[in-house]
């Protein structure tokens, strides 16, 4: 599969409904991605199965507040100045590019330095959405060790850092992060193919074009996304309420959204840590992740992004079910509900339907 100028609008929109509200801004990195192609090429997309048991592959990111890397716009070159580190380190040279998490603008980060490196591009993730902290991967899920870090940003300063587990990985890097002024450029999990394999989210470029392109030319565009994802829509209404708040490199806060239509008088408040968490009505939990939860424009069924939700909007609040990965006791323990500091246990969100029904 190629991904070529034509696709990344699609491309965009897929990534930013598995971003749910956070993994960084689509827009800009649709810009950059679709300069890219149109300057050096289309994209070539390979599964596993195309690359050695020895080539290297790469996850990239941006790391920090999505509020900050919107207005902190990095200089292009990031992913070619972390392959540089990445090959020093390693000695050996990097055979193909993944995203580290395929929602928001993240899904998109590599496509660009792909084009112009003319590297291929993994069919794959280490999420199959986003997630706020550097641990919540499947590849710590599946037990594996981050070997080295690498963190950089724009003005080409670099930290390698060397954790002993993906938690400390995610404090180092985060404070790492900091120091660069709340958002930077990410590799972790390097990794060789025989080692990616069961240990990353396959697939979920193809995805992503396939859902931003459920919603194209349709009369209903909300009802095809909730088809194209399996999902469900909790409530459709206005924002009433926006607290939100940037600290410890994450963005943090509330969104409450009142139903009108079928689902006047109901109020649901969304819970957010860069991403969306949980949606709570009358203290009940009606989803939480590692489930998906994404608010996306009650019209187009474009994600709307934690850090611009704004009062007055009108909006649905969907939720679908997570990749399996997650709902395995230690995905859970990873990125459940009490990971984040809720005093409750997940339930996946098609059960909450039926205890709500």
């Amino acid at each position: 599969m190629l991904i070529e100028a034509g696709d990344i609008d699609a491309l965009a929109r897929g990534c930013a409904v598995l971003g749910t509200g956070g993994g960084g801004d689509v827009t800009t990195e649709a810009l950059v991605a679709r300069q890219a192609i149109e300057q050096h090429g289309p994209v070539r997309v390979v599964t596993l199965a195309d690359l050695h048991d020895d080539d290297i592959v790469m996850p990239v990111g941006g790391i920090g507040a999505p509020s900050v890397s919107a207005e902190k716009i990095g200089s292009g070159a990031e992913v070619e100045f972390l392959r540089t580190i990445v090959e020093g380190v390693l000695d050996q040279r990097v055979g193909a590019l993944m995203a580290g998490e395929i929602g928001g603008g993240n899904g998109l980060y590599p496509i660009a330095a792909a084009a112009r490196m003319g590297l291929p591009l993994v069919d794959g993730d280490a999420i199959g959405r986003a997630f706020p902290e550097v641990h919540m991967v499947s590849m710590h899920v599946a037990g594996l060790l981050p070997e080295f870090i690498v963190v950089a940003d724009e003005r080409r300063n670099s930290v390698v850092i060397r954790p002993i587990d993906g938690e400390w990985g995610e404090l180092l890097a985060r404070a790492v992060t900091e120091v660069f002024g709340g958002s930077a450029a990410m590799a972790d999990y390097v990794m060789p193919v025989s080692r990616a394999r069961g240990a990353i989210i396959e697939g979920t470029v193809s995805q992503a074009l396939r859902i931003g392109r459920s919603v194209q030319s349709v009369s209903d565009p909300v009802a095809a996304l909730v088809d194209a994802v399996d999902a469900v829509k909790l409530i459709e209404g206005k924002v009433t309420d926006v607290e939100r708040r940037t600290a410890g490199g994450f963005v943090r806060g509330s969104v409450v959204v009142e139903g009108y239509g079928p689902d006047a008088g109901r109020l649901v408040r969304v819970e957010i840590q860069n991403e969306n968490l949980v949606v709570l009505e009358d203290g009940v939990v009606l989803a939480s992740v590692p489930d998906l939860i994404t608010l996306v424009d009650s019209h187009s069924a474009d994600a709307v992004a934690t850090e611009v939700v704004r009062y007055g909007q009108r909006v649905a609040i969907l939720a679908f079910p997570c990749a399996p990965i997650w709902r395995t006791p230690r995905g859970i323990e990873i990125a459940g509900p009490r990971a984040f500091g809720y005093d409750f246990d997940y339930t996946p969100m098609e059960v909450s339907r039926v205890v709500r029904a």
